[in-house]
């Protein structure tokens, strides 16, 4: 259906309670009768001002009549929705923000009249009172990174509305999100990467597991979830065609990767290309690395960042998270000269900017480093003694002060 202008229909009236009252139409039935929204005013300028800014916001608009369900009923219908489509984990947790954070709120009222500012009113109250059930010495108030969280899953379900023909637009574009303080990045330095492989050099199950980690940066559940038909011996490379990860009740679960780009190829260092080609050779599973105790079965995530934890605390290393080996790889790989485009492809990141984003560490480093080349270019070039702009004459005016 072609979307249609929302107007007056010519109804502007003073009721007897004093205020004026104005409608437009802002969509249509499924018999072709209109939808109106009603407006009202104290003065018939302020209602006519009004008129016209709803005209404005309703413009190509052509809303359903189920735009009249309550927010807590789109709610259950949009998780409905997306359980075909996202990770059981991920269910989850939106279920969870809608059930706690979310409904308890603002469940009650209609779609089509939740604005900016009851999000905004939501976020400062789930920052002050949020947690329904503190335990004792917990603070009442959510943290800034779960109101984000909150957010986030807010915004994509008034999104999916929007889409849907159920609201003009979606509210939650025009909040402000609660910025989250982001931790310190940890990772391994050169000399600590050096102490973290020897120690497991002795031990082949994780001796290969880790250096390929190192080499590649792949997720926890990607590198479990390697499988020896993903790997290409002639050209080198690794197909990431799944992930691994825990259910609610502790199950493991093969599922595609994160996102549409974390399906991906990426080419190997000759030195994990031939590691994982002699590894191959003694194999008798299908999955690259598979549990030491059921081969028939992938290694297991849980498995895996334990080993990495005692591994750090028999080496005196960092105690850093499993995630952090990928941020270690991504780090290395951009200060010895990978361009950020090219790591975001094998990172698996859906766009380049969230790279350097990510890595703005690394990359402000790597412009001080280049503005060091670039002058010391110019240097070999003009003469120590001399700056660009200075001529010969000026220079030894300078140079005599």
């Amino acid at each position: 259906m072609s979307k249609r202008r929302p107007s007056g229909d010519g109804m502007v009236r003073k009721r007897e309670d004093g205020r004026w009252e104005g409608r437009i139409v802002v969509g249509h039935k499924e018999n072709g009768d209109p939808i109106f929204r009603y407006i009202y005013a104290s003065t018939q300028k302020e209602l006519t001002a009004k008129l016209r800014q709803n005209i404005n916001a309703y413009q190509g608009v052509d809303l359903t009549e189920e735009s009249k369900m309550t927010l807590s009923e789109w709610l259950d219908r949009w998780l409905e929705q997306m359980g075909s489509v996202l990770r059981p984990s991920t269910l989850d947790h939106y279920r969870n923000d809608l059930e706690h954070h979310i409904k308890p709120y603002l469940g009650q009222k209609r779609l089509t009249q939740i604005t900016a500012a009851d999000l905004r009113k939501l976020y400062d109250t789930l920052k002050q009172r949020g947690r329904l059930r503190p335990r004792p010495g917990q603070s009442r108030g959510l943290s800034t990174t779960t109101v984000h969280g909150v957010h986030t899953t807010l915004h994509h379900a008034l999104k999916s509305a929007v889409d849907q023909r159920l609201l003009p637009y979606n509210p939650a574009d025009h909040v402000e999100p609660p910025k989250v303080a982001h931790k310190t990045m940890r990772i391994l330095n050169d000399e600590q990467m050096d102490v973290f492989l020897s120690a497991v050099e002795q031990d082949p199950i994780w001796r290969d597991f880790f250096y390929t980690e190192l080499t590649t940066g792949l997720r926890l559940g990607e590198i479990c979830g390697l499988m020896w038909s993903d790997f290409d011996e002639r050209k080198g490379t690794l197909h990431i065609r799944r992930t691994l990860h825990r259910e609610k009740g502790g199950r493991l679960v093969v599922g595609d990767p994160k996102t549409c780009a974390g399906a991906r190829t990426i080419v190997l260092p000759s030195s994990t290309a031939e590691l994982l080609r002699l590894r191959k050779k003694t194999s008798y599973s299908s999955w690259i690395f598979h549990n030491p105790l059921h081969p028939e079965a992938p290694m297991n995530p849980a498995a895996a960042y334990r080993q990495l934890k005692k591994i750090l605390e028999e080496s005196n290393l960092p105690d850093i998270r499993f995630h952090d080996l990928r941020h270690t790889f991504a780090t290395h790989a951009l200060a010895n000269g990978v361009d950020a485009k090219t790591l975001s492809g094998i990172l698996g990141h859906t766009k380049a900017s969230f790279t350097v984003d990510t890595y703005t560490h690394t990359t402000s480093d790597m412009h001080r480093k280049a503005a060091e080349i670039v002058g010391g270019f110019l240097t070999d070039y003009l003469g120590e003694e001399m700056a660009p702009w200075q001529s010969a004459e000026n220079a030894e005016t300078a140079a005599s002060t």
